[in-house]
């Protein structure tokens, strides 16, 4: 009887450690990568065995989305919706009127730490995390030259050029991390700085791509039909007006090239927690701040609300999610963070319109949002649902309308036939009235719309922008 008490009154006495156990978060975040760059998910071409292992080992979401920005440089509101869980039209891309998510998370006793591209200015990062290492706090660089910062006494340090590429700073970064954690949970962000452009790898980098037709998206066109609202910035002027096809064949090998580089560095991270404490007890989310067109429908840029552009890659997996699972649950990345509060018992006391889908987590097939909205600047909104899609250009007064579920590549604009009629007026109407609930002042139609059409600028006119 007495070594029953014993017994018991050692299990006790070990329960709340057990029943405080809380689940730990590692985020890998890229930097404009499009949904469709991963070899599980579809992409025949591209090589992404790291990325495959956590599409294996966890659900990946096929319509999960950014949902656009107010300036050329998508990934500031890309970053600051998913920090703070706030939308495109209530974020602070600074990051300083709303508490972060990952400041919740170190509310509730985890211990949080960032690596790699903090695009939100140096007041926030101390704000949000409690511990940062091998810091870009900048937009785009040469990644063998890339200047990065540590955080101490929560200032960032003057920065000094990386040893090697900043992507493989960032996982050793990672890793050391993961390797030296003690005790508690934690929440480690890492936001590898590519395959944003220049797509630069070491040179001694074995994986190669030719370029060659595989290379052109299904959706290229050699120029954009319409002026979209933004057709000069730097995005579009890597490559000359037409597009050249070997251009954007070759420019897509190197962007390929870059991915499957950071799939090595991601690999290094599964592994360096697979062979930690850890392992068993920890959600893996990777996602990106974007896609991007590279060649599509004219565009190399990602400003602009087309799939290839919003539409971004997203995988969970941990604890309780199905393995090899998929989703066609609708979601933006602002709703990822709450959801992983939802997931670790963490709560951001904050209103916001994020929606949290751990219920999806647990069945693939349940909803998260029936509609979705986007914006870019005032010149794009657009709205989907589970097959429609229109996008409304209100400086030119154009709408266009696709149909997903038959046209995932839009490829045929229905805004124009009359059987369309309805379907264009619904949408329209819905677009407004979230828009309104949103708070976007921006008006849908202008009474001195500009010319649609739209040249290229001459070579002179490119040199001088």
């Amino acid at each position: 009887m007495w070594r029953f008490v014993i017994w018991l009154v050692l299990l006790l006495s070990f329960a709340p450690a057990f029943a405080t156990d809380k689940p730990n978060v590692l985020f890998i975040f890229n930097d404009d990568q499009r949904a469709d760059t991963i070899a599980a998910l579809g992409n025949p071409v591209i090589r992404t065995p790291n990325l495959d292992r956590l599409c294996h080992q966890g659900m990946a979401f096929t319509r999960a989305y950014m949902q656009g920005g107010f300036n050329g440089a998508t990934c500031v509101p890309s970053r600051a919706m998913l920090l703070s869980g706030q939308s495109l039209f209530h974020a602070d891309e600074k990051l300083l009127r709303h508490p972060t998510w990952p400041a919740a998370f170190a509310q509730a006793g985890y211990t949080t730490f960032a690596t790699g591209k903090w695009h939100n200015g140096p007041e926030s990062l101390p704000l949000s995390f409690q511990r940062a290492r091998g810091i870009f706090a900048g937009g785009m660089t040469n990644p063998l030259k890339a200047p990065l910062s540590d955080m101490v006494n929560r200032k960032l340090t003057d920065p000094k050029v990386a040893p090697k590429h900043a992507c493989a700073v960032f996982a050793d970064e990672a890793v050391s991390f993961l390797r030296d954690h003690q005790t508690g949970p934690f929440f480690c962000y890492v936001a590898l700085d590519g395959p944003h452009d220049p797509h630069v790898v070491p040179p001694d980098f074995p994986v190669r791509y030719t370029p060659d037709r595989r290379f052109l998206p299904t959706n290229f066109l050699p120029q954009h039909p319409f002026d979209n609202g933004d057709m000069t910035l730097r995005d579009e002027m890597l490559l000359p007006h037409p597009r050249p096809p070997e251009a954007v064949q070759s420019m897509n090998a190197d962007y390929y090239r870059y991915i499957s580089y950071l799939d090595t560095q991601i690999g290094r991270i599964l592994d360096a927690l697979a062979a930690s404490p850890y392992a068993s007890n920890t959600f893996v989310v990777f996602a990106a701040d974007s896609g991007v067109a590279r060649g599509s429908h004219g565009l190399i840029g990602k400003q602009n609300l087309y799939e290839h552009s919003v539409r971004v890659p997203l995988i969970i997996a941990g604890p309780g999610i199905p393995a090899g699972a998929q989703s066609a649950a609708m979601c933006f990345l602002y709703d990822v963070l709450p959801t992983l509060g939802k997931l670790c018992g963490v709560t951001n006391p904050e209103p916001s319109d994020a929606r949290e889908f751990s219920a999806t987590l647990r069945d693939p097939k349940r909803q998260a949002r029936t509609e979705l909205v986007f914006g870019y600047r005032g010149v794009q909104r657009a709205i989907r649902d589970d097959r429609w899609k229109l996008i409304r250009y209100p400086q030119i007064n154009k709408t266009q309308l696709f149909d997903l579920l038959n046209d995932p590549f839009e490829l045929h604009d229905l805004a124009s036939e009359s059987k369309s009629a309805g379907t264009v007026q619904d949408l329209t109407a819905r677009l407004e009235k979230a828009l309104k609930e949103y708070g976007d002042k921006c008006a849908l139609t202008v009474p001195n719309p500009k010319p649609a059409a739209w040249s290229p600028p001459t070579q002179k006119a490119t040199n001088k922008k």
